[in-house]
């Protein structure tokens, strides 16, 4: 054996392990992805969220092993399919583990795709039967076309890591998803015919978890991207082209928000840096430092666009800017190789049409990225009809005002022992988490006067007949409104006093790890009023009206019996007293 073949030989040892240590910097992208969906979302819903994402990943190696990767890389048949079968089970001693592993972590990041799009309001069980439907049939299908010899290998369609098969089709699913499951409660306001008048924001909880998402999203790219190169010029090359895209459109984001906002926007350069790796992704291996400068610099722009076009034309409420990111710029890198690829690439074997290739590739990118397009758009569309009219997509009003952590997963908070206090004279900005989307109090649906303003009545509480006292919990600054809204009504005696309480109460069955937990107490103010003549919806309703601001927790509202009549003898002297009766 001479040199050339021993170097050969070393050469293929070293790739085979740089090949699956590029599969684990992938599978750490899911963390990545979590990271950023959690931060750019808010804390009620941050438990769910990792679930969303440890699922994805989980279910998916189950559907893998069932049926999606010989659906990939099975034997090919007629261009369209790989032929299912269980090698995996029945001939593993030949099977290909390296590939196996590989493909799951790639099938495992377009289905988190979709979970950012839709986070805070889907359904946990119709989001993982989405997520299984996915890995098993319509990433393999299509992906098959591109890289497990199908038709689209065959006429020379080139996506080097998955611009196109991955991001593009996530970013479809993510797109029709986002619009059946419709928008978060508070996110848009509107009139009375429905038209949208008001597009507002809702701030993540955490931007520096959602900026560590982005970092480690963009460490594992380097796998993503590298993985599956053959020669140590090719790694390098597609290294350089990985690093400047993204800097290049998050310079370009930074910019362009600094100017026409007047402060350079955080979290919109987040996602310019992700649009910026999601656009090289396609043409990592085939263009030039120029080329991938250019693809950057349009992604950084294109990611503003997008967000702007679902909010303002379209109003898709995509809480992380996942379709902008994904699906926009997935298109466009896959269009971009038509464009920018080049021979003097390491191991590229054509031109496209800005280095003298003519329209040729341009066109078979373009047949690749609709037909793509196509088959993922039908497909999800059916997916999710299916789900909606039978285990339905959207969680109840009341959920997802109290938040996914509790309703989906018993979970009390995400951040235990942390807690966000409002107390309300100190800060004069609005918490615009908590926007309910109507601020007048008619407009608003049952609902959200509900959450808003909750009421809590003792058992066995009649209403139309005794005596009642009432107890109103809510935020000093709304004291003087509801007193002279109470004395308007009639009601002139009251009780206020300054009190801690239970955000959560005891009986809730809140556990973690099958512990339950400690409620947290945070300051309030306490008035009592004891009414007969005044019937006490009457005193109800003027009191949520007059807490309402359109944000959820405005007050709560407990109501008691006091119609339990005592005698109580002190010395000589009989008086009757009133007693409460709990």
């Amino acid at each position: 054996m001479n040199i050339d073949e021993v170097m050969e030989l070393v050469d293929g040892k070293v790739f085979g392990v740089w090949f699956l240590i590029g599969a684990a910097l992938v599978f750490w992208m899911q963390a990545g992805f979590a990271m950023v969906e959690s931060g750019f979302c808010r804390a009620k819903n941050a438990g769910n969220i990792i679930m969303k994402n440890l699922m994805d990943f989980c279910i998916g190696c189950v559907m893998f092993i069932i049926i999606g990767f010989s659906l990939l890389l099975g034997e090919d048949f007629l261009g369209i399919i790989g032929k299912p079968g269980f090698d995996i089970f029945t001939g593993y001693q030949e099977f290909d583990w390296s590939g196996f592993v590989f493909n799951l972590v790639f099938c495992a990041t377009t289905s988190t795709i979709v979970s950012g799009a839709v986070a805070e309001r889907i359904k946990f069980l119709s989001y993982i039967i989405y997520s299984a439907i996915l890995s098993a049939i319509i990433y393999p299908i299509e992906a098959h076309w591109t890289w497990g010899g199908g038709w689209l290998a065959n006429m020379g369609f080139h996506d080097f890591a998955g611009s196109n098969c991955i991001h593009m089709v996530g970013g479809i699913c993510a797109l029709v998803g986002a619009i059946m499951v419709g928008a978060r409660i508070g996110k848009f306001n509107t009139d009375k015919n429905g038209k949208v008048t008001k597009v507002n924001a809702i701030p993540g909880h955490n931007l520096p978890i959602g900026a560590l998402g982005v970092f480690i999203l963009w460490l594992g790219w380097y796998g993503f991207n590298g993985a599956a190169c053959v020669s140590i010029e090719q790694l390098g090359s597609v290294f350089v082209t990985t690093t400047i895209a993204p800097s290049v459109a998050t310079v370009v984001c930074m910019a362009y928000t600094w100017i026409k906002y007047g402060k350079p926007d955080v979290s919109m350069s987040l996602n310019a840096a992700l649009a910026g790796l999601v656009a090289i992704t396609a043409g990592c291996d085939v263009v030039d430092a120029a080329g991938s400068a250019i693809i950057g610099a349009v992604a950084g722009l294109l990611v503003i666009f997008g967000v702007w076009f679902l909010d303002y034309k379209l109003h898709v409420d995509d809480p992380v800017g996942a379709v902008a990111v994904h699906m926009f710029n997935g298109i466009w890198g896959t269009l971009a190789v038509g464009l920018f690829a080049t021979k003097t690439a390491p191991l590229c074997e054509v031109d496209g049409l800005f280095y003298g290739g003519g329209f040729t590739q341009l066109g078979i990118q373009t047949i690749g990225c609709a037909a793509t397009a196509a088959w993922g758009f039908v497909t999800i569309f059916i997916v999710f009809v299916i789900l909606k009219n039978t285990l339905g997509l959207r969680v109840s009003e009341e959920e997802e005002l109290e938040g996914l952590d509790s309703t989906e997963h018993g979970l009390v908070s995400a951040y235990s022992g942390f807690s966000i206090m409002d107390v309300s004279d100190a800060f004069t900005s609005v918490n615009d988490n908590t926007s309910l989307g109507k601020d007048d109090y008619e407009e608003a649906s049952e609902a959200m006067k509900n959450a808003a303003v909750q009421v809590v009545k003792a058992p066995d509480v009649d209403i139309n007949s005794g005596i009642h006292k009432i107890v109103i919990i809510t935020k000093l600054s709304r004291y003087d409104k509801l007193k002279r809204a109470l004395n308007d009504l009639g009601v002139t005696g009251m009780t206020v006093t300054q009190v801690t309480g239970c955000g959560i109460q005891k009986g809730s069955n809140k556990i973690y790890r099958g512990v339950e937990m400690d409620a947290t107490l945070l300051p309030k103010i306490k008035l009592e009023v004891v009414v007969s003549k005044i019937p006490v919806e009457s005193v109800i309703e003027t009191a949520k009206k007059t807490l309402y601001t359109g944000k959820i927790g405005d007050g709560k509202i407990f109501v008691y019996n006091i119609a339990k009549v005592v005698k109580i003898r002190t010395g000589e002297e009989d008086y009757d007293a009133l007693q409460d009766v709990e």
